[in-house]
C-alpha cells in the first residue's frame, strides 16, 4: 500500500493571518516559499558579518538612491514572501510602511549562505528568477565567491557570473558603483 502524503499550500494572505492570529510570531524564523512555511537557518558570525558590512557600505554609497532592507519580507507572488538577507529597494515616501515591496519595487536581493548555498541556488534564486528581480548575489562566505545573476527570461537567470577576490562587483542598476569582492571577506 502506498501512502500519497498531502501538503497544504498556504497563500501570503493566509500567512499573515497565521501571524494576526499568533500562530506565528516575530521570534519564529520562517519564510514563505511556494506555499510552504520553510524554517530559516540559525545565523553564524560569518554570515551576519557580511550582511552587516555590506548593509553598512550599501547605504554609504547609495545614500538616497536606494533604500537598504535588512531580513525583511519580499512579496513575489500570492504564494511566496522569502526574507532574503539584503534587499536593495525603489526610494518610496512611506518607506514600506503600507505594503511589503514586489518585484517590481527591487533593484538588487542579496542572499548570503554558509549552510544553505544549495537550497539558496536551487530553490530560492530561480524563485527569484521567476518573479523578474533582475539582479540577485548569493554570497557564499565558506568559498568566497559571490555568483552574480542578471537578466531573467522565462524564470531562469541568462547572465551568471562567479566573482572572487581582487574582482570588481558592480550593481546593475547603478553601473558607477564598484566593490571589490575582496573587501566583502
Amino acid at each position: 500500500m502506498t501512502v500519497t502524503l498531502v501538503r497544504h499550500q498556504f497563500t501570503v494572505q493566509q500567512y499573515h493571518q497565521m501571524a494576526d492570529a499568533g500562530i506565528l510570531t516575530e521570534n519564529d524564523r520562517v519564510e514563505l516559499i511556494r506555499g510552504e512555511i520553510i524554517n530559516m537557518s540559525p545565523i553564524i558570525p560569518k554570515h551576519s558579518g557580511c550582511v552587516i558590512f555590506f548593509t553598512n557600505l550599501l547605504v554609504l554609497i547609495l545614500q538616497k538612491l536606494a533604500i537598504v532592507s535588512v531580513h525583511n519580507p519580499v512579496v513575489l507572488n500570492e504564494i511566496s514572501e522569502p526574507q532574503p538577507d539584503i534587499a536593495l529597494l525603489k526610494p518610496r515616501a512611506d518607506f514600506y510602511r503600507n505594503s511589503h515591496p514586489q518585484p517590481e519595487d527591487i533593484f538588487l536581493l542579496i542572499e548570503v549562505a554558509d549552510t544553505t548555498v544549495k537550497y539558496d541556488r536551487e530553490v530560492k534564486i530561480s524563485l527569484y528568477a521567476e518573479a523578474n528581480i533582475p539582479e540577485v548575489w548569493l554570497v557564499d562566505v565558506n568559498q568566497e565567491v559571490i555568483e552574480v545573476y542578471r537578466n531573467p527570461i522565462d524564470g531562469i537567470y541568462q547572465d551568471v557570473k562567479n566573482l572572487g577576490k581582487n574582482q570588481v562587483l558592480s550593481i546593475l542598476a547603478f553601473p558607477d558603483v564598484n566593490i571589490n569582492v575582496s573587501e566583502i571577506f
